[in-house]
């Protein structure tokens, strides 16, 4: 017996005007567990293929009575994999996060300005530069690297106890160990003050829900996701294979961080089961050939958002 679906965010009625149904799923998400993970980069795929469309490619692709996993494709011949790579051409995005840079970009959006559920996506440039500065120089100081992440990551963590000063007095440590990589780094490296850093930390602690959760990539996937569909004229109906990330209340804050002028390009998103949508198992198969090689995903299909740093994740030719 299944448990039933949990998260999502259906519409509250019927969506009006012009409106899209694309169907989504991730690969490589590790909860909060970005720097211990055996998957480096999260990919969040998306198609807006039919249902009926979905089944006669899910059909034709099949090769055993399981549900298709990249795994056991990508030992398969290459005709496979053209023959899905050509049907979904135009209809499909594939989003990439680096797990690393992700961190990086959140130090800065959390510590230099004031935490968005924008934050680490296009809608919120004015902290890029900042974070591939420390990025690059940071990767330079080796140890005190790994370290200041680690600190980072024991700062935000949302899940303690009680409160304890001294996590925050340890990522200051951190920080002052990494000064001298470079003096862009050290600008932004400086520019982390400490009562920032308390503020940050108080808040998370006292459960402040106004911020995003610092250490979940799934959000801004989504949130650049439902950008592209949307092309700033329709609005786009989300459904999702289960995801513990998403649930109604940071859904609900995502949708309206999306908002401009009108309605919010995000109308719902709609849970669902991989295996009871076989749109959601296009989707699942491509985030999981994405990850496992990124060199398939180029042109049309890779999101020119995904936030990876330049030189990481270069797509080319197979």
């Amino acid at each position: 017996m299944r448990s039933p679906l949990q998260g999502g965010l259906p519409p509250a009625g019927a969506v009006a005007g012009a409106v899209v149904e694309i169907a989504c799923d991730e690969s490589g998400f590790s909860g909060t567990n970005l720097l211990r993970s055996g998957a480096p980069v999260i990919t969040h795929a998306s198609v807006d293929l039919s249902v009926p469309e979905a089944a006669e490619l899910v059909g034709a692709l099949r090769f055993s009575p399981h549900e298709l996993k990249s795994g056991r494709f990508l030992r398969r011949h290459d005709a496979a994999l053209d023959r899905l790579l050509a049907a979904v051409a135009g209809r499909a995005l594939v989003h990439l996060i680096d797990k690393e840079f992700f961190l990086v970009t959140r130090v800065v959006d959390l510590l230099l300005g004031e935490p968005s559920y924008a934050a680490g996506t296009s809608l919120a440039p004015e902290h890029r530069a900042a974070a591939l500065t420390l990025y690059r120089s940071g990767r330079a100081g080796g140890p005190a690297w790994d370290g200041f992440l680690a600190a980072f990551v024991d700062l935000v963590q949302t899940r303690r106890r009680r409160p304890d000063p001294r996590v925050a007095d340890r990522f200051l440590q951190a920080r002052d160990g990494l000064l001298g990589t470079g003096p862009d780094a050290d600008a932004v490296l400086t520019g982390l003050r400490p009562e920032a850093v308390r503020q940050v930390m108080t808040r998370l602690d006292d459960e402040d829900r106004s911020m995003p959760p610092p250490l979940e990539p799934m959000l801004p996937a989504l949130a650049e996701t439902v950008l592209h569909w949307s092309g700033g004229w329709r609005r786009v109906l989300v459904v999702h294979d289960e995801q513990s990330a998403l649930t109604a209340d940071r859904l609900t804050r995502l949708q309206q961080a999306l908002a401009s002028d009108g309605p919010s390009p995000l109308a719902g998103l709609l849970m669902t089961d991989s295996r009871d949508d076989a749109r959601v198992q296009v989707a699942d198969l491509l985030a999981g050939l994405a990850r496992r090689r990124p060199a398939l995903i180029g042109g049309d299909l890779l999101s020119p958002t995904s936030l990876i740093p330049p030189t990481s994740l270069i797509p080319g030719p197979r």
